[in-house]
Order: C-alpha cells, then sequence, then structure tokens
C-alpha cells in the first residue's frame, strides 16, 4: 500500500514536472515568436523611414525635388528649393545628396551635380556621345520644299510682309511663315509703317544654321532669277 501511494505520488510528480515542462516551453516560444513580432516591426519601420512617404498633402522630398529639377534649365539653389518645398534647408541638402549618390550607385544615365551655386541633372558623361547622335542625326528636322522656298523670300526680300511672301510663291504662306517662327529661324521685325503689316525677317539662329556671318553671305541670286524679274516685281507690288 505504502509502496504503490509512493510510486502513485512519484508519477504524480513527474506528471506535474512533464506538464510544467511542457508550459514552460509553451512560454518560451511565445517569448520567441513575440520577438520575432517586434524585431520585423522594428525592420519595418526603418524602412518606412527611408522610403520617403508621400505628404498629407502632396508627393515626399525626393518625388518634389526631382520634378522640380526636372524642368529646370539652370541650376536650382538650395535655398530656393527649400522655400518652395518649405522645409529647413538642411533637409535639402541632405535629400539632394542621397539622389545624387542612388542615381551613381544605380548606374543611371544622368547626374544630379551641384554646380554653379545649384543642382540641375546633367547626362551622365559616358552617355554624351549617344545624346549627340540622337539629336544631331534622329531629331534633326528636315524642312519641307514649301518653308524653304518661304525662308529663301523672306532671306532675300526682308523685311518682307506675309502678303509679299505669298505673292512671289504664289500661294498663301500664313501657315508655313508661322512654322518658320516657332523653329526660330524668321522673326517678326515691326510693322509697314505704310500698309500697318508684319514684316518678317530672318533670325541669328537661322544664320548659325547656314553656317554664315551675315547676310552678306547669302549667294548672288541674280544668276538664278528670271529675265522679267522687273515685271514680276510690279506684280507683286500690285498685290500688296
Amino acid at each position: 500500500m505504502t509502496s504503490g501511494f509512493a510510486d502513485g505520488v512519484g508519477d504524480g510528480a513527474i506528471n506535474d514536472g512533464a506538464i510544467n515542462d511542457d508550459v514552460v516551453g509553451d512560454a518560451a516560444d511565445d517569448d520567441a515568436t513575440d520577438g520575432d513580432a517586434i524585431g520585423a516591426e522594428a525592420q519595418a519601420a526603418d524602412v518606412g523611414d527611408d522610403a520617403d512617404p508621400e505628404e498629407p498633402d502632396g508627393p515626399g522630398v525626393r518625388a518634389s525635388l526631382e520634378a522640380i529639377l526636372l524642368v529646370a534649365d539652370e541650376p536650382v539653389p538650395e535655398v530656393l528649393l527649400a522655400q518652395v518645398l518649405e522645409r529647413p534647408r538642411g533637409e535639402i541638402d541632405a535629400a539632394l545628396r542621397a539622389l545624387a549618390a542612388e542615381y551613381t550607385a544605380d548606374g543611371r544615365g544622368f547626374d544630379l551635380r551641384e554646380i554653379a551655386g545649384g543642382w540641375r541633372f546633367y547626362t551622365r558623361e559616358d552617355c554624351a556621345p549617344l545624346v549627340e547622335r540622337f539629336v544631331r542625326d534622329g531629331q534633326e528636322v528636315r524642312l519641307t520644299q514649301a518653308a524653304l522656298e518661304t525662308l529663301a523670300v523672306i532671306a532675300y526680300r526682308q523685311p518682307v510682309s506675309r502678303a509679299r511672301v505669298s505673292a512671289v510663291r504664289g500661294v498663301n504662306c500664313d501657315g508655313v511663315i508661322r512654322t518658320l517662327v516657332l523653329r526660330g529661324l524668321v522673326e517678326d521685325s515691326g510693322t509697314d509703317q505704310e500698309t500697318g503689316a508684319i514684316l518678317y525677317r530672318t533670325t541669328s539662329y537661322f544664320l548659325e544654321r547656314l553656317g554664315m556671318a551675315s547676310l552678306d553671305d547669302l549667294p548672288d541670286l541674280a544668276p538664278f532669277l528670271p529675265e522679267n524679274i522687273e515685271d514680276i516685281e510690279d506684280n507683286e507690288r500690285t498685290r500688296a
């Protein structure tokens, strides 16, 4: 009896110990799980700090800087960027340098450089030959025959009105002249005192494109003019 009771107590104690071990093990597992969760939350918080989240009323600082610098045609000072974004200058400086380092590390085709007292995007040096080829060959805009004829009339008759140009060519040239103005080859040079018509002349860009120092370098037209040029000119004056 005594032996059996003792054995029973021993078994109970052993069983209780096993149960206690299980409870301790479960508690340890719970602690480990809680630790993993805390670690994951901390890691997520770190990522969130580096991700430059959007502001409640607009984009983040990095996105804002990229948007502004993308359209800038000259270096933009940090102080101006800080004023526009309403941020401390130190924060803007840090964001700009982080962007510049990121572009370099990623091997982008452009750089963000601090130059001439400001920041601006530039083509990466080793990509410059490709850009030059694209601009020179891929995007070279060729003028139509009508545009070339109109440009020639303006170059030799300037300053000249649209009506006079149309009379020389025999067709309405309003649209072609607008195109030449948009291309920067022709510009407004005032108005005719007698008729009030707008007069047009060629630009310095026109000389640059033709590789001439002045209009005096234009080739002589005499060999290409018809013999009855005086009669044609009289007709032009009558139409104008």
